[in-house]
């Protein structure tokens, strides 16, 4: 009897146990099975309101507004399309692996009442309408409690289902510091490390108008454009703040500032102090709310003035030349590409001054190249010590890039330095000595 006892007592453990298990498990599906969607009929394109309770707490309500999305509550501000784009998609593609309860009586056991997480969305006019509570998870973890409001069933989802639904009102933000539209940008000002940029953009190019004009590099000024328009907020520091606010965060007298300009449209954003963990604190001027911002940011916007200027002496290549003119002293070397005629053939240079010849092929492409690789090395706004008065030669020439350009570049040298200058560009550019002297040596090549 005792053993039978016993054997009974262990047969009602492990059904209890495989009761157990059914319940907290999703039982095994056929690869035809198709699961049912919490919201059969539900498209994500046709919500045009949410109201999110996350995990933390805190509800956020949002509503459509034409095709973008904005918070309504509680802060109004634009809405991070991508996060409330994940919400909805959500709702349409959350599934059911398995209802526990067709109509479940205590709802605090399954962490329903109230819900952990809780997702409410509404059409337009309110045609559209649903709510989608989530509980605790499972025992294994691999699943989440789930229930409609409107109905009395349990189920179970993934657990990875919920990772979208649970989202903060900082979750849930637009988090650009500043917003533009890149593509009709035409002019750039910083202040900051106590000087004053100023660029402007036409056909496509970047110029500097101030402090001093002159070209400039124009994948260092798109690269400060770009972080401007991808910098993303930490946090929010405050949505209101106070003058006393303003001081504390370092924004009364600030760090730097940076203006983009669209036109008559003009963006601005200032840098204060440090907010600690290498961050700092930003305000978008159009907008009260203080956030902040990586401190990187700062370090990006106090490039020096030479940082930003061009370093290539000739926009003019080996391969887009047409046509140049050296000039040194009382010489005048001329050459020009003459096209290759017919299939396959190559183009050739041909030598107009001092004397009409052909000019070594060779000889040519090293010259031009050896000038396209001339770099400054450093710049400055005084010219009296630069032999610029007296050339020691100039260039002028004629290439190709879409259109057909012209640029014109002399050289000054005042004993081992050598300088150049260009029209528009405000002073001069130190160069190195030993490519300048290369130059020289294959001009006296080419005149020979």
């Amino acid at each position: 009897m005792r053993g039978l006892k016993s054997t009974l007592a262990l047969l009602v453990v492990l059904v209890g146990l495989g009761a157990y298990i059914y319940f907290v498990n999703p039982q095994p599906e056929s690869a035809t099975e198709t699961k049912e969607k919490a919201f059969a009929s539900l498209k994500a394109p046709e919500i045009e309101e949410l109201r999110v309770k996350s995990e933390a707490g805190e509800v956020t309500t949002l509503k459509k507004d034409g095709t973008a999305w904005q918070l309504v509550s509680p802060v109004a501000a634009k809405a991070s399309e991508s996060d409330v784009s994940s919400v909805t998609s959500a709702l349409e593609q959350i599934e059911i692996d398995r209802v526990v309860d067709e109509n479940a009586a205590n709802l605090a056991e399954y962490g329903l009442e109230p819900a952990r997480i809780e997702v409410e969305f509404k059409g337009a006019a309110g045609k559209l309408a649903g709510t989608l509570l989530v509980g605790q998870k499972t025992p294994t973890g691999g699943h989440v409690y789930a229930m409609r409001k409107d109905e009395k069933k349990v189920f179970l989802v993934a657990a990875f289902q919920e990772q979208p639904l649970n989202k903060s009102t900082f979750d849930l933000r637009d988090k650009a510091i500043v917003a533009f539209d890149r593509e009709t940008i035409d002019g750039l000002e910083i202040v900051a490390a106590g000087r004053s940029l100023q660029f402007k953009k036409g056909t496509g190019e970047w110029t500097m108008a101030k402090p001093v004009s002159a070209r400039t590099d124009f994948a260092t000024v798109e690269g400060v454009v770009g972080r401007l328009g991808t910098a993303q907020m930490k946090s929010v520091a405050s949505e209101a703040p106070t003058p006393a606010d303003i001081k504390k965060f370092g924004l009364e007298a600030p760090a730097a500032t940076a203006t983009i300009v669209q036109g008559s449209a003009r963006a601005t954003i200032a840098i204060g102090g440090p907010a600690g963990e290498d961050t700092v604190y930003v305000r978008d001027l159009s907008r009260p709310a203080v956030m902040t911002v990586e401190s990187s940011l700062v370090e990006d916007l106090k490039k020096s003035v030479d940082d930003y200027r061009r370093k290539d002496v000739f926009e003019a290549r080996a391969f887009n030349t047409q046509r140049i003119e050296l000039t040194r002293g009382a010489q005048t070397l001329t050459l020009e590409r003459v096209r290759g005629q017919g299939e396959n053939t190559q183009d050739s240079w041909k030598r107009l001054t001092p004397a009409a010849a052909d000019a070594d092929k060779a000889k040519v492409e090293a010259l031009l190249a050896g000038l396209a690789d001339i770099r400054a090395t450093a710049f400055t706004e005084s010219l009296g010590a630069t032999g610029l008065n007296q050339p020691a030669m100039v260039v002028l020439a004629k290439f190709e890039d879409g259109t057909v350009k012209e640029e014109r570049v002399t050289f000054g040298q005042r004993g081992d330095e050598v300088w150049v200058s260009r029209p528009g560009d405000s002073g001069a550019a130190r160069v190195e000595t030993e490519k300048f002297t290369e130059a020289l040596k294959q001009f006296d090549e080419l005149v020979k």
